[in-house]
This record gives structure tokens, sequence and C-alpha cells, in this order.
């Protein structure tokens, strides 16, 4: 996404880029998909995300960017994105739901509650389209054992990875981060909880755009600013143990990009 008020939300230069960070998780003998950003059907009809939103964050909608088409990039077979864990319901973290219409996708009920029947205010965030096909839903209530003192839910117990969620309302009301384990690290996507990386750094920092656009978005501003001040403390007393990154800073992705110019998530 190409969004208006490049020199407020990027800090420097001239061009203002925010990603839409999705990871591709291979276990035994089947994929997890966190996150699918937008899909084929955005990239065909892109008025479906609204006039809105399409003025203001300017997506560059390109097919072969679409999480599907990346798969295949690959080597590896759409089919076998066996579950979809969704941060959120947002229209650029959910686009590519149609695209796996096999998958179980796995998100905290008050998340699909709150799309389902939404306020006036946060219609234009979701898009009915994006699930019309009728996903197979598996919903998590907001509680579970503790992980770095954060409540947790363990969605995949039969998987070889560790995954986990750990929600993080605020963005949203069933917003929420998925830990991994790799090995004896964990990494954390944080979906919407923060959107620069400086935020979660000691002293933060960030953009005073990008802090206007979190303000906007956000459904409950106490929560989110306790998330962020609780994720900062992750990084600063557990930096050895847990690798934080959100969905949309673009200096974040570009640390995973493959070199041969097929991004690892996009």
């Amino acid at each position: 996404m190409c969004p208006r008020g490049a020199r407020l939300i990027a800090g420097q230069g001239k061009t203002a880029v925010l990603v839409c960070h999705c990871l591709l998780i291979e276990g035994a003998g089947e994929l997890v998909l966190v996150d699918t950003g937008f899909g084929l059907d955005d990239a065909r009809t892109p008025r479906q995300l609204g006039r809105v939103f399409n003025a203001l964050g300017r997506p560059q909608l390109d097919a072969a960017r679409t999480a599907i088409s990346q798969i295949r990039a690959l080597g590896l077979d759409p089919r076998d994105v066996r579950h979809i864990l969704l941060t959120h319901l947002d229209l650029d973290h959910a686009g590519g739901l149609p695209d796996f219409p096999h998958a179980d996708v796995h998100l905290l009920g008050r998340e699909l509650a709150a799309a389902s029947k939404p306020r006036w205010n946060e219609r234009p965030r979701y898009v009915a389209a994006h699930w019309s096909h009728g996903p197979r839903w598996v919903q998590h209530e907001a509680r579970g054992e503790q992980w770095f003192g954060f409540d947790s839910v363990r969605p995949l117990p039969n998987s070889d990875d560790e995954i986990l969620l750990v929600p993080l309302p605020g963005h949203t009301f069933g917003h929420t981060g998925v830990a991994i384990r790799r090995s004896d690290r964990w990494l954390l996507h944080c979906g919407d909880a923060y959107f620069h990386h400086g935020l979660v750094q000691t002293p933060p920092h960030c953009p005073v755009g990008l802090r206007l656009v979190e303000a906007f978005d956000e459904v409950d501003r106490a929560a989110r600013r306790h998330n962020i001040e609780r994720l900062r403390e992750l990084a600063l007393a557990h930096s050895g143990e847990v690798e934080l990154i959100c969905s949309h800073d673009a200096a974040t992705l570009a640390r995973y990009a493959e070199p041969a110019g097929v991004a690892s998530a996009a």
C-alpha cells in the first residue's frame, strides 16, 4: 500500500510503503498461513475494497503478490494450506480467504462476532465478500495458559510446531497476535497491535503519521496502548527468546525477503 501523506507516514523520502506481512509455516505434511493479505479477487475487482480505502490506502493490487501466487512460486501446493490463523478480519488481512476455501480458519470468536455485526464506524474495515464462500471457521476464546505473561490460546494441538494465539485487543475487539516456536526462540507476529518497529524499541519512536493511523483505526485506545507497552517490555526483557514483527512495517519484511526476488511473505 502506498498511502497518501508520505512524509508523515514514512518519516523520510517521497513514498510511504506499508506491506501486508503474512507468514507461511511448513509443518508435517501441511502448511499453516498466518493472515492472507489481499487475495486474487481483490486484484481482479479492486472496487470491493471500497472507495475510501482505495483512495487513501492506494493498494498496489498485483495477483503475483498474493499469498496463493507466492506459495505456488515457492513450488508448494496451496491445497496443502490446511490452517489459516487470522490476527483479525480487516480487509487487508483476510482478503485471500477465498483462495483457500478448504482451510480451517482460526480466529478469536470476538473478532468474528464484531465482523458479522459491525458498528457503523467499523463497516469499511470489513469486506463481507472475503468470507461469502463460507469459510470453515474455528473460533477460540481469549483465554488459556500464560505465555511470557500474556494469556494465550493453543489452536493447533496436533501440529509439530507450537503455534499460539496471543490476544492483543485494541486495534479491533478480537485482534490477536500469533506466536510460533522456532527451535529455541519464538517469533511473535503482532498483526496491527503496532504499525512501526520503533514502537517496541526503547526508547520508542514512530513517524507521526503512523501514530495517527493507529489512533484512527483503534476501537479501544486504552487496550491498544496497554498492549504496546507490554510488547515493548517483552522485547526488552526477552530479546534473546522472542522476536517481534508486525503486519505493515516494510523495513521488517525486507529483512526476510528472499534475495532472488520472491518474498517469503507479502
